[in-house]
């Protein structure tokens, strides 16, 4: 029985038909085809959460910063991979490709807007990768009318 069984085996024949083999790949392009772009929409989304946040957290040091030198005026300072807070921002940690900018309020004693850049955020909105905290309209502004600090 076991030598019938071997003869069967070696006359049968083995593996894939090239149609097989088209199909496969055509199903597995189909899927990446879907898959990538919704990737990609993903990673977009991941780094917009991260200049949000990163301006909440600016935010709560700057203002914990004017807590404590309630004598200082917000002077305004960049703050990045490759540059660190000096003053207000001092205790800051900014994300990797993120820039924030602290500047301080024309109209206001006291007021002050952050903006959050990177090359790699959604520019939906405003198509300049920019995310805006001000102080004085009430924190994070998903769509600013204008792009400056009052």
């Amino acid at each position: 029985m076991l030598a019938r069984m071997q003869k069967a085996l070696k006359e049968k024949d083995q593996g894939f038909t090239l149609i097989e083999l088209l199909v496969v790949v055509v199903i597995i392009g189909i899927l990446a085809a879907i898959a990538i772009p919704l990737f990609l929409s993903q990673q977009k989304k991941g780094v917009d959460a991260s200049l949000k946040t990163d301006l909440k957290n600016a935010a709560t040091t700057v203002e914990t910063w004017v807590v404590d030198n309630p004598t200082s005026a917000i002077v305004g300072e960049t703050v990045d991979d490759d540059s660190p807070g000096a003053a207000e921002l001092k205790d800051f940690k900014v994300s990797d490709g993120n820039t924030v900018q602290l500047v301080k309020s024309t109209a206001t004693t006291g007021g002050y807007c952050l903006y959050g850049y990177n090359s790699k955020a959604s520019d939906a909105k405003s198509n300049t990768n920019v995310y805006i905290y001000r102080s004085l309209d009430g924190g994070l502004q998903d769509d600013p009318a204008t792009p400056t600090c009052p």
